[in-house]
């Protein structure tokens, strides 16, 4: 399978950024498991030398990951599920503080995310912004073969690959600008179109295979990195061999589909070989899994085809599995057909089934998954009072938890205390500036008050911190017409407007300039 960003939207920001990336990123080999690598420096790993450095500052790094993020959270492929990107954050980030130093020199903050798509896909992107698909998720057995191949993607982040590449695609870019040139005078010879073709081709084969060269060397890199972080975690380093075996066989389902070279990931076979080798005098480590893994898998299971005969599926699926199995396994089946219930809004089922998962999984610790489907059943059957007895529970358990503080506002704005929502989430809004899901529900609690010019404010906050200036734009200026809009808020609209309209000017400079 090619390896691909997903389908992003239909901002000109993204086209032209995608073409920049383009010539990086998709001249690599491509496999199931084919990551996007990325900068970053480990205590103990070789330093990079300035000309390869010098391709992308880890600055620029971030800045130019946070636009291809915007993108992709517009897109309908998006994970945006709170249970889930709390889990794989939580992995993710326990994982990075093993060894701190990838971070880097630039400290970059690391987030882990998800993408709906059944392929076996995980990929890197500049700053610090991972993803991996649901199909991985779904396919890896144990944490320890999932953290192998988180650990690999940071890896690549540690060990600053992106800016190298650029470093060495200048090189590549002229060779291919050669041939192109080459290609375009043979073509308007007596040797015609055919001999231009071969010309180009040739040309942009030799830069694919520079690329491969650096991309190998780049995957035994992270895959020792990786290695280093599941170690030293306590995680079964067998984890990355089998994983990477699975990857490896289910990499020949993809074989007439396109060129071996987009293909493969690179070596695979030998990378095994070379990990094997590794953690061969390793004495073996039994570590248990978190029980959320299981209930994450299960949830993922359902957002991955939420179709309505998706759905169906997995409610056969989850009532067969929920029969002559363990404990945990049990669990999960339960709660995921609680879950797929609640997508069917049979949520008198869906209760039903979250209450027997709840009773299966004790006394294991199950971190958020419960409640959070709990609060949210709760307020679909319209009790609101419940809901917010959960929540505030929830709250008290799991304090810092971004997931359940946006529940616990959305039982506030169930339970009709606005006012209290109100405050709550402005609050919010002061500690987590950057959460536009904290704006978008403000913009919700006031427009339950009728407050017009406060309400398009927020949703005018929301567009901005996701990338749509001009949509933010356009809000503010409903803003200004709204009857209720007091001197304070035309002042406030007025200051996020120049703001908002330079930064749209810069940008697009920038994008020109490009």
């Amino acid at each position: 399978m090619p390896r691909t960003v997903p389908e992003l939207s239909r901002r000109p920001l993204r086209r032209l950024l995608m073409r920049a990336l383009s010539a990086t990123f998709l001249l690599l080999p491509a496999a199931p498991l084919t990551l996007l690598p990325h900068p970053g420096v480990a205590q103990g790993l070789p330093t990079l030398g300035d000309t390869e450095r010098e391709g992308l500052s880890p600055l620029m790094e971030r800045k130019l990951g946070e636009e291809i993020m915007r993108d992709i959270r517009t897109d309908r492929d998006y994970v945006d599920d709170g249970p889930i990107s709390e889990y794989l954050n939580n992995f993710g980030q326990n994982l990075v503080s093993i060894h701190p130093e990838v971070r880097g020199e630039a400290g970059f903050d690391f987030q882990f995310f998800m993408v709906r798509d059944p392929m076996l896909n995980a990929f890197a992107l500049p700053g610090g912004f991972i993803g991996v698909n649901s199909g991985l998720v779904l396919a890896a057995q144990s944490e320890s073969e999932l953290a192998g191949v988180m650990s690999h993607e940071i890896g690549h982040v540690a060990q600053r690959h992106i800016a190298r590449m650029l470093g060495q695609q200048k090189q590549n870019s002229m060779i291919q600008l050669a041939a192109i040139v080459l290609g375009a005078l043979a073509g308007v010879s007596k040797a015609g179109g055919d001999a231009a073709m071969a010309t180009m081709m040739g040309g942009t084969g030799l830069a694919v295979q520079r690329q491969l060269n650096f991309s190998r060397d780049a995957e035994r890199e992270a895959d020792r990195i990786g290695l280093q972080i599941m170690r030293d975690g306590g995680f079964d380093p067998s984890g990355m061999v089998t994983f990477f075996g699975r990857l490896q066989t289910a990499s020949r389902n993809y074989s007439d589909a396109v060129p071996p070279y987009l293909m493969t990931h690179p070596l695979t076979t030998e990378r095994i070989a070379d990990i094997q080798a590794r953690i061969r005098d390793q004495r073996y480590k039994q570590r248990v899994d978190n029980p959320e893994f299981q209930l994450a898998r299960a949830r993922t299971q359902v957002l991955q085809n939420d179709s309505v005969q998706g759905l169906r599926d997995n409610v056969a699926k989850f009532t067969d599995q929920a029969k002559n199995n363990t404990k945990l396994m049990t669990a999960a089946a339960k709660y995921g057909l609680a879950y797929a219930y609640y997508r069917q809004n049979r949520f008198e089922q869906a209760e039903a089934a979250l209450k027997e998962a709840q009773e299966a999984a004790i006394p294991m610790k199950t971190g958020i998954f419960f409640g959070s489907l709990d609060i949210d059943i709760k307020i679909a059957r319209k009790q609101a009072q419940q809901a917010l007895q959960v929540a505030q529970s929830m709250r008290q358990q799991f304090p810092i938890s971004r997931s359940v503080a946006r529940q616990y506002a959305d039982a506030l704005i169930a339970a009709n205390r606005n006012d209290q929502a109100v405050a709550y989430l402005r609050d919010q809004a002061q500690l987590y500036r950057s959460d536009a899901q904290v704006q978008q529900l403000l913009a919700k609690v006031y427009a339950a008050q009728g407050k017009q010019a406060l309400q398009h404010l927020a949703l005018a906050e929301s567009y901005a911190l996701n990338g749509s200036l001009l949509a933010a734009i356009d809000q503010l200026g409903i803003a200004r017409k709204a009857p209720d809009a007091t001197f304070y808020d035309q002042s406030q609209i007025d200051a996020r407007e120049r703001e908002w309209k330079a930064r749209w000017k810069d940008e697009q400079k920038e994008l020109k300039d490009r």
